[in-house]
């Protein structure tokens, strides 16, 4: 009955248009009020602890260290670097998003910021050549989602978090699977265009290559610094962002001299804004957490789903396509606050790696954001190519059914994930 009101009570007050955080916390209500246990402190005590995580301060720090970069000229040197190497080939500039998608995941872990700065620059490039517009737009969205599955990732910090999950193991397990997606999105970029008509980029002189790889040789360096540091057990992943973003704000000041002190200001508030919408849902998502908890809802959720404890891999297609489902009507950090304390019992005790889940779940949910009608990424995609959301789901689906074929691989071969975990970490 519980689970009942939970489910009905969240699903009502979204379909009102309730933001997500403010629908967490009349669910909650609704939810103490139905068990007879409401407590305004309570709520106020859980909100407190739903911020108060040490392991969350990671996601400011990404979030500055991606505006620093975007703002201090490191972005535009990846996308010049895989220009110069990729660029001359056929659907050159293809391969140059998604080479940068992958530069880019290294560097922020944000989905939504590395799309609006690829397309930024890449989308008018390709239509300028001759390129698909729709087809742009969409190969820009599904790389972008690379970013929350190769380390830094902000989603896998809160799923960390969320269901007591090993950060660092869930970074390291995310390299292989995020640069699947990219081997994936290439084959499907190749597909796709190879009977397509548009102006070749000229082939770059050795000269223009090393020149273009010296500018861009200080962005190279911080993926490796943030996964050299984890892996060598140096920094936690909290201080490799903060590690981040003095990095970003060293390079884009002193280095390529292009961060003025006088836009700090600008790109602190807009880091600002964006970490308090996810600590704000952080902090929401407790109170639903713990009486999810006091609710027994777990269990309940265990027992619906008992049939298929003994059968792990039937249990993970069916995780899958439910959390696929609430993927096309959620963002991703919602999505992981709520269901994470809900389906993490259930995994546990049918005996399935919760790190090789966390992997799994993240990437079955950051495929949510190119599904409407929520589709963050696609939404953003589109608003950058200046076309419809009709337009762009012509142009993403070949790369949609692709990364979903990804997703299945995963589940169906864990050791794809499992086996270049235990060398990384």
């Amino acid at each position: 009955m519980t689970f009942a009101i939970f489910v009905f009570s969240l699903l009502g007050v979204m379909a009102l248009g309730v933001p997500i955080a403010f629908a967490l916390l009349m669910t909650g209500v609704i939810l103490m009020l139905a068990m007879g246990i409401f407590d305004t402190q309570i709520i106020a005590s859980n909100l407190i602890d739903g911020a108060d995580n040490f392991p969350l301060m990671a996601i400011p720090f990404f979030i500055l260290a991606g505006e620093l970069m975007n703002a201090g000229g490191i972005s535009k040197r990846i996308i010049n670097f895989a220009l110069a190497y990729v660029g001359h080939l056929r659907g050159g500039l293809g391969y140059v998003a998604i080479i940068a998608s992958v530069l880019f995941a290294g560097l922020s872990g944000s989905a939504v910021a590395d799309t609006a700065a690829l397309g930024a620059i890449l989308i008018p490039m390709m239509v300028a050549s001759g390129y698909n517009r729709n087809r742009s737009a969409g190969l820009i969205a599904s790389g972008g989602i690379i970013a929350p599955i190769i380390p830094p990732s902000i989603p896998m910090i809160v799923f960390g978090v969320t269901g007591g999950v090993s950060i660092s193991k869930l970074f390291m397990a995310g390299i292989v699977p995020g640069l699947l997606l990219a081997v994936a999105i290439a084959i499907t970029w190749t597909l796709v265009v190879r009977k397509e008509k548009f102006k070749v980029q000229p082939r770059k002189s050795g000269k223009e290559r090393w020149q273009s790889t010296r500018s861009a040789v200080w962005a190279l360096m911080l993926p490796v610094i943030i996964i050299g540091g984890l892996r060598g057990g140096i920094f936690t992943p909290t201080e490799a962002a903060s590690v981040a973003a003095v990095y970003a704000l060293f390079v884009g000041l002193v280095v390529y001299r292009e961060l003025k002190l006088k836009q700090l200001y600008h790109v602190l508030i807009a880091a600002a804004k964006t970490t308090s919408i996810v600590m704000l849902l952080a902090a929401a998502a407790m109170v639903s957490s713990w009486l999810i908890t006091v609710a027994n809802i777990p269990s309940q959720l265990t027992s619906i789903l008992d049939p298929f404890l003994d059968n792990q891999l039937l249990l993970l297609l069916i995780i899958n396509l439910i959390v696929l489902l609430v993927g096309t009507a959620m963002d991703v950090t919602p999505t992981i606050l709520i269901l994470t304390p809900v389906l993490m019992p259930v995994i546990v005790q049918a005996g399935i790696d919760p790190v090789y889940f966390g992997i799994l779940f993240v990437l079955n949910n950051c495929i949510g954001l190119l599904t409407p009608p929520v589709g963050t990424v696609l939404n953003v995609a589109a608003g950058v190519g200046r076309i419809g959301m009709d337009d762009i789901m012509k142009g993403v689906w070949p790369f949609l059914i692709a990364e979903i074929i990804v997703l299945l691989l995963l589940t169906l071969f864990p050791s794809l994930v499992m086996v270049p975990l235990e060398w990384f970490h």
